[in-house]
């Protein structure tokens, strides 16, 4: 029996919270929906909301009343790059 947990890098989920931010379209993604797809606890869904907010990747709006984040063109730039790359590294057997 294999033991051995495949965990995330935080590359990985900085991404994966891109792509549910991209996939929920122009009114955005709200925190608790983030929290949900993205199987992270509040407290570090902020630090990585935090780390995307302060690098362009996505805006924080209020939207009825609630926070709210949306993708930037920097952001789904930054994805289709990063998809791009982790395609290569795996094609050559490594990890992205």
């Amino acid at each position: 029996m294999n033991n051995t947990k495949n965990y995330r890098s935080s590359n990985q989920i900085l991404c994966e919270l891109l792509t549910e931010t991209q996939n929920s379209g122009q009114y955005g993604i709200q925190i608790t929906s983030l929290c949900q797809k993205g199987n992270l606890a509040h407290g570090r869904l902020r630090i990585f909301l935090s780390k995307l907010t302060s690098s362009g990747l996505v805006n924080q709006i209020k939207f009825d009343g609630k926070n709210t984040f949306v993708i930037t063109e920097k952001g789904i730039l930054f994805l289709e790059e990063y998809t791009k790359f982790t395609r290569l590294a795996e094609a050559f057997g490594m990890e992205a």
